[in-house]
């Protein structure tokens, strides 16, 4: 576990960087527009959508170990392609969406392979751990990918995850696991469906979340031109408030457990899910970094304190051959909406201005917000999750 733990730090790191670089790369090194913004976000998650179910239905035929491995040194020759040879934007959103194709298959592999490190009853503390790292980089890596992207710009700094990936990858290469054999390699993408939207809480669960992701992805891509071009906020200034938001993942995943263990994993899940509204209603009407800044930590103190609770639960409840359809099944259509999300995000910002645009995506995390209450999955125990799996 701690070998894995070292490499998924390393590859946050770097990952953080590029999410302030990448954005910067396309705004000023390709003089792009929030749209442009919003269809690079497009390209990163397109292969969840596209090809989502089928990279389930091969994790679960093959060993997760060399997938992670692959992806990881993949994705590390992708970054530094792109970064120092690409100048034009369609070439761009072809190479960023191979990586996403790679990130695919990694993330998938990466939910999968953590029931084999460690026992079920075990899996809430080590998610909650893997997302406080994460967070811990996004509460570090903006600030010196802002630093970075105002002394070297931001092509050298993508480089930097470039290398993140190849040391996480050369980690991982080194781990020492057993990985028994698929129990079936005939498994189906129809099984992994079936298993997802016919458990009434996981269909709750993903319906909702799918949802959700639209509007994050909207605010998600309106985010960064909004804050450099209307707040006129300089690269080490939107580090900060992108640091404030690691800051607020790393309290949320402290105490996920906790808040978990004292309302019940569905209410406190349940309760996470209100927090965006306060959060990008904030950004939305804030004058400076400050506001921005606030706005962010709540915002994925919100997420950190749900995410791992669901995760374990979904982990939990899921028999080990259908862990990677499970995963993929629910990840792919999650992170497919940002294909619908991001590009319509950026759009409305650059018609009807930043601001409504984030307006508009708040009112959507209210309306997931209330119907989320409202579904079944608020009475959702680790209990049951531990009872149902076979």
């Amino acid at each position: 576990m701690n070998r894995f733990w070292t490499a998924v730090t390393a590859s946050e790191f770097g990952t953080q960087v590029t999410a302030l670089a990448m954005p910067l790369f396309v705004l000023v090194t390709l003089h792009g527009s929030a749209t442009d913004v919003g269809l690079l976000n497009a390209a990163r998650w397109a292969p969840y959508l596209l090809f989502g179910l089928l990279a389930g239905a091969l994790i679960d035929r093959w060993r997760r170990l060399p997938v992670l491995v692959t992806a990881d040194l993949g994705r590390a020759v992708l970054l530094a392609t792109a970064a120092l040879f690409v100048r034009d934007l369609t070439v761009l959103l072809v190479v960023v969406f191979l990586v996403g194709l790679l990130s695919l298959g990694h993330d998938v592999a990466s939910q999968s392979f953590l029931p084999r490190l460690v026992d079920r009853a075990r899996l809430p503390h080590a998610n909650a751990r893997l997302a406080q790292t994460g967070s811990a980089a996004a509460a570090t890596g903006p600030l010196v990918g802002g630093g970075l992207v105002g002394a070297l710009g931001a092509p050298l700094s993508i480089v930097l995850d470039a290398v993140s990936y190849l040391v996480s990858g050369l980690l991982l290469a080194t781990l020492k696991t057993e990985e028994p054999p698929a129990p079936d390699r005939r498994g189906t993408i129809r099984e992994g469906l079936a298993w997802v939207y016919g458990h009434p809480m996981l269909r709750a669960l993903a319906l909702n979340t799918h949802a959700w992701m639209i509007f994050s992805a909207a605010a998600g891509a309106v985010y960064v031109p909004f804050a450099t071009q209307v707040l006129g906020l300089s690269p080490f200034e939107l580090g900060a408030t992108l640091a404030a938001a690691g800051v607020g993942g790393v309290l949320g995943g402290a105490v996920s457990t906790r808040i978990a263990d004292r309302l019940g994993l569905g209410r406190a899940a349940v309760t996470a899910r209100f927090l965006p509204i306060v959060a990008f209603g904030l950004i939305a009407v804030s004058q400076d970094w400050a506001g921005a800044a606030a706005g962010q930590f709540l915002f994925w103190f919100g997420i950190c304190v749900e995410s791992p609770s669901t995760l374990a639960y979904r982990q939990a409840v899921t028999p080990d051959r259908l862990q990677g359809r499970m995963n993929a099944t629910i990840r792919s259509l999650n992170w497919g909406m940002v294909t619908i999300g991001a590009p319509l995000g950026g759009l409305l910002a650059d018609t009807a201005g930043h601001r409504v645009a984030l307006a508009v995506a708040t009112a959507g995390f209210a309306l997931t917000a209330v119907t989320f209450a409202c579904s079944r999955f608020r009475s959702a125990t680790t209990a049951m999750a531990a009872g149902t799996a076979r």
